[in-house]
This record gives C-alpha cells, sequence and structure tokens, in this order.
C-alpha cells in the first residue's frame, strides 16, 4: 500500500516532521494548518474532534517499525497524513 510521500507532489502543499516526543503532538498538526491559513491556532477548529487521540496514541504506544503505520483523516478542508516517524504530508481538500 502507498504512503502519503509515495503519492504525486502535484496537490502537495507542504510536508513537515512532527515533534513525536511533544506531550500534545496533535497540537503540532493545529499550529502546520493555522501557518498555513495565516491565522492563529485558537481560531481553528479543534482537533480533538478528528483525530487527537489517534495521533497521541501513533506517538504514545507506537506500533513496531514493521507496522509501517499511518493515520489519514481531513482537518480544516486539507486531507493531512502522518506517519508514524512523524512525517506529515498535507495535501489540497481535492486531493
Amino acid at each position: 500500500m502507498p504512503g502519503p510521500t509515495d503519492l504525486p507532489d502535484d496537490d502537495v502543499v507542504t510536508r513537515r516532521t512532527l515533534d513525536t516526543t511533544r506531550d500534545a503532538p496533535a497540537i503540532g498538526l493545529v499550529e502546520i494548518v493555522a501557518d498555513l491559513e495565516e491565522t492563529d491556532a485558537m481560531e481553528l477548529t479543534p482537533i480533538y474532534d478528528r483525530a487527537d487521540d489517534l495521533i497521541d496514541d501513533l506517538f504514545g504506544t507506537p506500533p513496531g517499525a514493521d507496522a509501517d503505520a499511518r493515520l489519514e483523516f481531513t482537518y480544516q478542508g486539507y486531507r493531512i497524513a502522518v506517519e508514524q516517524d512523524g512525517t506529515v504530508v498535507i495535501r489540497e481538500p481535492s486531493a
């Protein structure tokens, strides 16, 4: 199964790496999207409505490296893919 880094780049808005040791790594995603939207993170819809616990679990109790786990969801209209190594790929909503 192809990962988010294997797909074409024509709809990629940004690629970043989350700090997977952070207490709440989902906040890092909110900050990235706020940066893209040129707004304050507090102005965005809370991410816990979408994937907060899943993101925390991906890094808090990660599966083995051979699992190649990733999480994909929509937030603020962007398609977001997070891999267990902390790689984040944010795509245009039409992707």
